[in-house]
């Protein structure tokens, strides 16, 4: 089973324990950008997160991602 990128992060942020909110927050002191949780909702929703993003998401929340060949 495959998820979406939005159903991941939901995943993780429960798993963490985090709500989205203070993902962004965190996200906002990680980049020293503004970020609002309206456009990262609207982000998650279209599904156009960057590899970037992600990467950022997964080390704020203390995960790595690894990419595995496919047998």
């Amino acid at each position: 089973m495959k998820l979406s990128s939005k159903e991941l992060i939901k995943l993780l942020l429960a798993k963490e324990n985090i709500t989205q909110k203070e993902l962004v927050r965190q996200i906002c002191e990680f980049t020293g950008e503004n970020y609002t949780p309206d456009a990262f909702s609207h982000k998650l929703n279209r599904g156009t997160m960057s590899y970037d993003e992600a990467i950022m998401i997964a080390d704020i929340l203390g995960y790595e991602l690894e990419l595995k060949k496919i047998k």
